[in-house]
């Protein structure tokens, strides 16, 4: 049975964070060629996005290091800043929180939350998550079925779901890979699993062509291929991809 209660809390939490209907979260992957580069890089990026109209940047140890993530906190921080600024340090939940202590983020991503882990091994990373975000005034976004991530609980794909929203405060779905668009009846099942109130974000493969059809039954997506120059993660943010992709959310939010 769902639990209506908590997923009203996460829907109300969430909407207080993201007002505007179906917001667009923004990856910083932090290429670059050294520390210096990857500093630079990320801050016109964060510029041009900003500029396009996304809702948040989430800074990502994708290329980068955690002392590079560091640096890019410190310099939105303390420059225009996005409107809401995320955090992924992969494979460093606790590194994460850690920092979203000590720099104005609104919430933290983590890539896998409940499925990846066998069951004992669960318990003790349900235990600490609760922990860390007892203490935490950031959102958490966690993925279930994840790209990339295993699946070793030996639970259903609906019952790893019911864990996730228990643990987070929207839930993240992708495909099978970066880039690589989300299957639909996958999205669906999602929303199926989870009812209307747990926030439920498209991680991966959301394009100008399908973003329609990709937030029909989600509540916004997190974007970072197709707003590269190369469509590739490996590119760098370009302002005309921004802009068609604002400009295709632009026509679901308005309802055509």
């Amino acid at each position: 049975m769902k639990d209506l209660t908590r997923g009203a809390a996460a829907n109300g939490r969430w909407h207080a964070l993201f007002p505007t209907p179906k917001p667009v979260l923004a990856m910083l992957h932090l290429g670059g060629d050294d520390a210096a580069d990857r500093l630079s890089r990320a801050r016109n990026e964060a510029a041009v996005l900003l500029d396009g109209g996304v809702d948040a940047v989430i800074v990502e140890n994708y290329f980068g290091d955690v002392d590079d993530v560091r640096r890019v906190l410190d310099a939105l921080a303390n420059e225009p800043a996005p409107k809401v600024i995320g955090l992924n340090v992969l494979r460093d939940a606790e590194r994460a929180f850690a920092l979203a202590e000590e720099f104005p983020v609104g919430f933290v991503q983590i890539d896998s939350v409940a499925g990846h882990l066998a069951p004992d091994a669960d318990l003790e990373f349900a235990a600490r998550l609760a922990e860390l975000r007892a203490n935490s005034r950031a959102l958490v976004l966690g993925g279930v079925r994840f790209k990339y991530q295993p699946v070793n609980s030996g639970r259903s794909e609906a019952e790893d779901l019911a864990l996730g929203a228990a643990r987070t405060d929207g839930i993240v779905v992708t495909g099978d890979g970066t880039g690589i668009e989300t299957a639909v009846s996958k999205i669906e099942r999602f929303r199926e699993a989870l009812g209307p109130e747990v926030p439920l974000i498209v991680g991966a493969g959301v394009t100008d062509a399908n973003a329609a059809e990709q937030l029909r039954h989600a509540d916004g997506a997190i974007v970072g291929s197709f707003f590269k120059d190369t469509y590739r993660d490996t590119g760098v943010v370009d302002a005309d991809h921004v802009a068609r992709f604002m400009a295709a959310v632009a026509r679901v939010r308005s309802g055509q």
